[in-house]
């Protein structure tokens, strides 16, 4: 057997969707967003069109929180902190330049999950700057870190452990100076408490005390923000805080006395600021007097606020940004002549479905909203874990939404590419069928030419989806999901002619209806073809009701602005469906996996099982859609894999009885050829046929045994020809579909422990495989956990031979696609 090497591949492709905690996403300075998604850490330079650059992985548990710490002069690089669900804080260093990453370690301390972090640069009188952080968790404690680059042994001290009060959970720090000088530093804690805690410290000695509680919100506080009122010497400092009643609190805080405060705040209504319940707080830090007063409450959202963040334009004015449970973004500043803070823009969505504007509502809200460093950027995330961007145009005065980024919330489970290689289907147990394909067409350029993006979303379900399969040369899919039939799907006219406006590709429009529509508290697409204008309602029941259906959002007026450039978030969940057009059934449960032919004529599938009876594999005809009897028998448990042959002259089984079933076509249907029951010691996980070009019939079984096994056979004939010892069960593997120009197969793996190989095999005439090659990707492109499947791009004209594109579907939620040197 070959020796191992590690080679690098190229990333062409990452998508992973976003974690909903408000504070699991951080903007550096330097451009770069950060934020969890799954136990990854994912690296995002807005200003890139080619997405996601770089996906850390060392987390064992959900990320919750990440925070970029202050850099320090002569840095060349960012320090990221995150924390999670694994209880443990890991640090990070970034590079601006190109956002990619390297780990530097892991600071354990707390008892229970992290849910935020706060960060700051001190200057001690006479001292040289550092960077401190404060990290709070369900342990109902915050601690504060101290970081010093220039320590090699211990760069991360703990220097402080702080209980909160009356033991709530803290879901939100802010850290800033209290002055000019730093003297004094303050720290705000909020969480599952309707009250806001001040502690101050000294900056020379750092000890954090409790200070005030400021009342006056009337739900838990879910988010904090600190910034200077003016950039001039001697200005106040001003807090916002946004909660679940809706509101946001402003607060004020200034070096002196109370009466001197009152005189400083701007469109105050003093009768309110000095009633019981807003009472001038009086805090000390670093030996000087400092008070605290209510300065305002922002009104204006209908549900739940996440978040609320600072900014400030060029011209000193301040702008606060709040993103809330009912779908939108407000932009708050404060009027010149009266000092009341009014909305001055608000982003999102007004959604005309009842139910949809609140936190558990259909649409889910924003869960956090974050400024870019000059201020002329935001961004948000809802509830599918995609990002939704607006850059200010100052020439319009007015903010314009622009394509971001997005990604699958759950495992990825099942892969499928396009016969030609334009476009790749994915399914995942966030319960949708999403499409992706390169941006190869109008509105490019140089940046943004050949970069992917996620042009559809043709399936969003009710049930976890575990497997799909693109209908040969046709534009139509099937899919199977946690329910006992399949549903097929055909492409609508107004998705065709977007993509074929962004891919550059072909396709024939002239049978498929205009678009989809899902019905409420349906399952089922159904096809539009009506769509010049708005559906009308179709009963009085329904007009009243505002019309329920999605269709009432025009829906090819929403995608003719999306010929070039890829769609929004908002028509990839409401305008880019596919309609169902046929529902196959006949398993008694869940769909475990499906394959169809190359020709597109059979769709082969397979059911959870536990008896003969249900462990069966059902052909059905694409013709007719009817199924073709009898059902294929021979497994006794779950079938976990089928492959058809790249002739489609066999059909390949295998499953968690530990054998392997080759069935050859007969007729209209197939018959059993090869059964072997003892294929692997433990169950097979996953299949492949090895290239049509051949002479020998080659396929390959990968099994929890961690064994790789190659067959070979003749005449319908197969025997063991080789296999290939890993040290983790081994879940998914492909072969390319050619053979490569010096006549070796090429093999894909991938195992449980998130490794990817590449590994080429030649077959000798007496029918023994042999590893010419085996290749792992480097370790940073291994995935955190399982790799699910695996599927090479079909050979397309423009590709060098030499390298061939890789997509993997990771149980983390990220989909991959690699540029692989073969």
């Amino acid at each position: 057997m070959a020796d191992t090497e590690t080679i690098r591949a190229d990333s062409s492709y990452l998508a992973a969707g976003a974690n909903r905690y408000s504070a699991a996403s951080d903007w550096s300075a330097e451009g770069v967003v950060a934020f969890g998604s799954d136990a990854n850490v994912c690296l995002w330079n807005p200003q890139n069109p080619r997405g996601i650059s770089s996906i850390l992985s060392q987390h064992t548990g959900h990320v919750k929180a990440v925070k970029f710490l202050p850099r320090l002069e002569g840095d060349d690089k960012t320090i990221l902190i995150s924390g999670g669900d694994d209880k443990v804080v890991r640090a990070w260093s970034v590079s601006p330049r190109d956002a990619t990453a390297s780990y530097l370690q892991a600071v354990e301390g707390h008892a229970e999950p992290i849910n935020c972090i706060a960060a700051l640069g001190v200057t001690p009188a006479g001292a040289p700057t550092k960077r401190i952080f404060a990290t709070g968790a369900a342990d109902a404690t915050v601690r504060i870190w101290a970081h010093d680059s220039a320590a090699n042994e211990e760069p991360f001290k703990l220097l402080q452990s702080v209980k909160t009060t009356k033991k709530f959970i803290p879901l939100a720090l802010a850290l800033s100076p209290l002055d000019d000088e730093a003297n004094g530093i303050v720290l705000a804690v909020v969480g599952t408490t309707n009250a806001v805690q001040i502690f101050t410290a000294g900056a020379s000695d750092l000890e954090f005390t409790l200070q005030a509680t400021l009342p006056g919100h009337e739900n838990w506080v879910r988010s904090l923000d600190f910034i200077k009122e003016k950039t001039e010497a001697g200005s106040d400092l001003l807090l916002a805080s946004a909660s679940q009643d809706k509101y946001v609190r402003l607060w004020r805080f200034h070096q002196g006395t109370a009466l001197s405060a009152l005189n400083n705040a701007t469109g105050l209504d003093l009768s309110v600021s000095l009633t019981p319940g807003n009472k001038i707080h009086k805090i000390s830090a670093g030996g000087t007097k400092y008070c605290v007063m209510f300065e305002a409450l922002l009104l204006g959202h209908e549900d739940w606020i996440y978040t609320a963040r600072w900014s400030r334009t060029a011209d000193g004015k301040l702008l606060l940004l709040s993103a809330s449970a009912d779908n939108s973004l407000s932009i708050w500043e404060s009027d010149p002549e009266s000092g009341i803070w009014i909305t001055g823009a608000r982003l999102g969505e007004v959604s005309r479905e009842k139910g949809a504007t609140t936190a558990t509502g259909s649409i889910g809200g924003f869960w956090t909203g974050l400024w870019s460093p000059a201020g002329t950027s935001v961004i948000t995330l809802g509830r599918t874990g995609s990002w939704r961007r607006w850059d200010y145009n100052p020439s319009d005065d007015a903010w314009q939404q622009t394509y971001a980024i997005s990604g699958h919330t759950r495992a990825v489970t099942g892969l499928s590419w396009s016969q030609d290689g334009t476009y790749l289907l994915s399914t995942s147990s966030d319960q949708t069928t999403r499409l992706h394909a390169q941006w190869t067409g109008n509105g490019t350029d140089s940046s943004s030419f050949g970069s992917w993006h996620e042009m559809s979303r043709p399936q969003i379900h009710g049930y976890d989806l575990n497997c799909t399969a693109t209908l040969g040369p046709t534009s139509s899919f099937v899919s199977g999901a946690d329910e006992k039939l399949m549903r097929v799907f055909t492409e609508p006219r107004a998705v065709a002619k977007m993509l074929s406006c962004l891919t550059n590709s072909k396709i024939d429009m002239s049978s498929a209806p205009d678009a989809a529509d899902m019905p409420v508290l349906g399952l089922s697409n159904k096809a539009i073809d009506n769509t010049s204008s708005e559906r009308q309602p179709e009963s009085q029941e329904e007009e009243e009701e505002g019309g329920l259906s999605q269709s009432n959002f025009t829906i090819p007026a929403a995608l003719e602005a999306t010929t070039t450039h890829p769609p929004f978030e908002e028509n990839l969940s409401r305008h880019t469906l596919w309609p169902e057009v046929e529902k196959l059934y006949g398993h008694g449960y869940e769909i475990s996996c499906l394959c169809s032919s190359h020709d597109g004529k059979i769709i082969a599938s397979a059911c959870k099982a536990s008896s003969l009876n249900h462990a069966v594999i059902r052909l059905f005809e694409t013709d007719k859609w009817t199924e073709l009897r009898p059902p294929l028998q021979a497994h006794s448990l779950t079938v976990a894999r089928v492959r058809f042959s790249g002739d489609d002259e066999l059909l390949l089984s295998v499953g968690r009885d530990r054998q392997w079933v080759v069935w050859g076509r007969s007729g209209t249907g197939y018959e059993l050829v090869q059964q072997m029951q003892k294929g692997h010691s433990r169950m097979i996980l996953d299949c492949a046929w090895g290239p049509a070009e051949e002479k020998k019939r080659v396929f390959a079984t990968a099994g929890r045994d961690k064994l790789v096994r190659f067959w070979v056979g003749e005449n319908k004939e197969f025997g063991l020809g080789g296999e290939m010892k890993e040290g983790e069960p081994v879940t998914a593997v492909d072969f390319l579909p050619e053979v490569t120009t010096e006549g070796k197969m090429v093999l894909a793996v991938g195992t449980e422990a998130g490794r990817v190989m590449v590994v080429t095999l030649g077959v000798a005439e007496e029918g023994k495989v042999e590893v010419v090659r085996k290749a792992v990707l480097d370790k940073g492109l291994w995935l955190p956990g399982t790799v699910m499947q695996l599927a090479w791009r079909p050979k397309t004209d423009e590709r060098d031979e030499k390298k061939r594109e890789l997509a993997i579907a990771g149980e983390d939620g990220s989909l991959r696609i690699y540029e692989v040197e073969v």
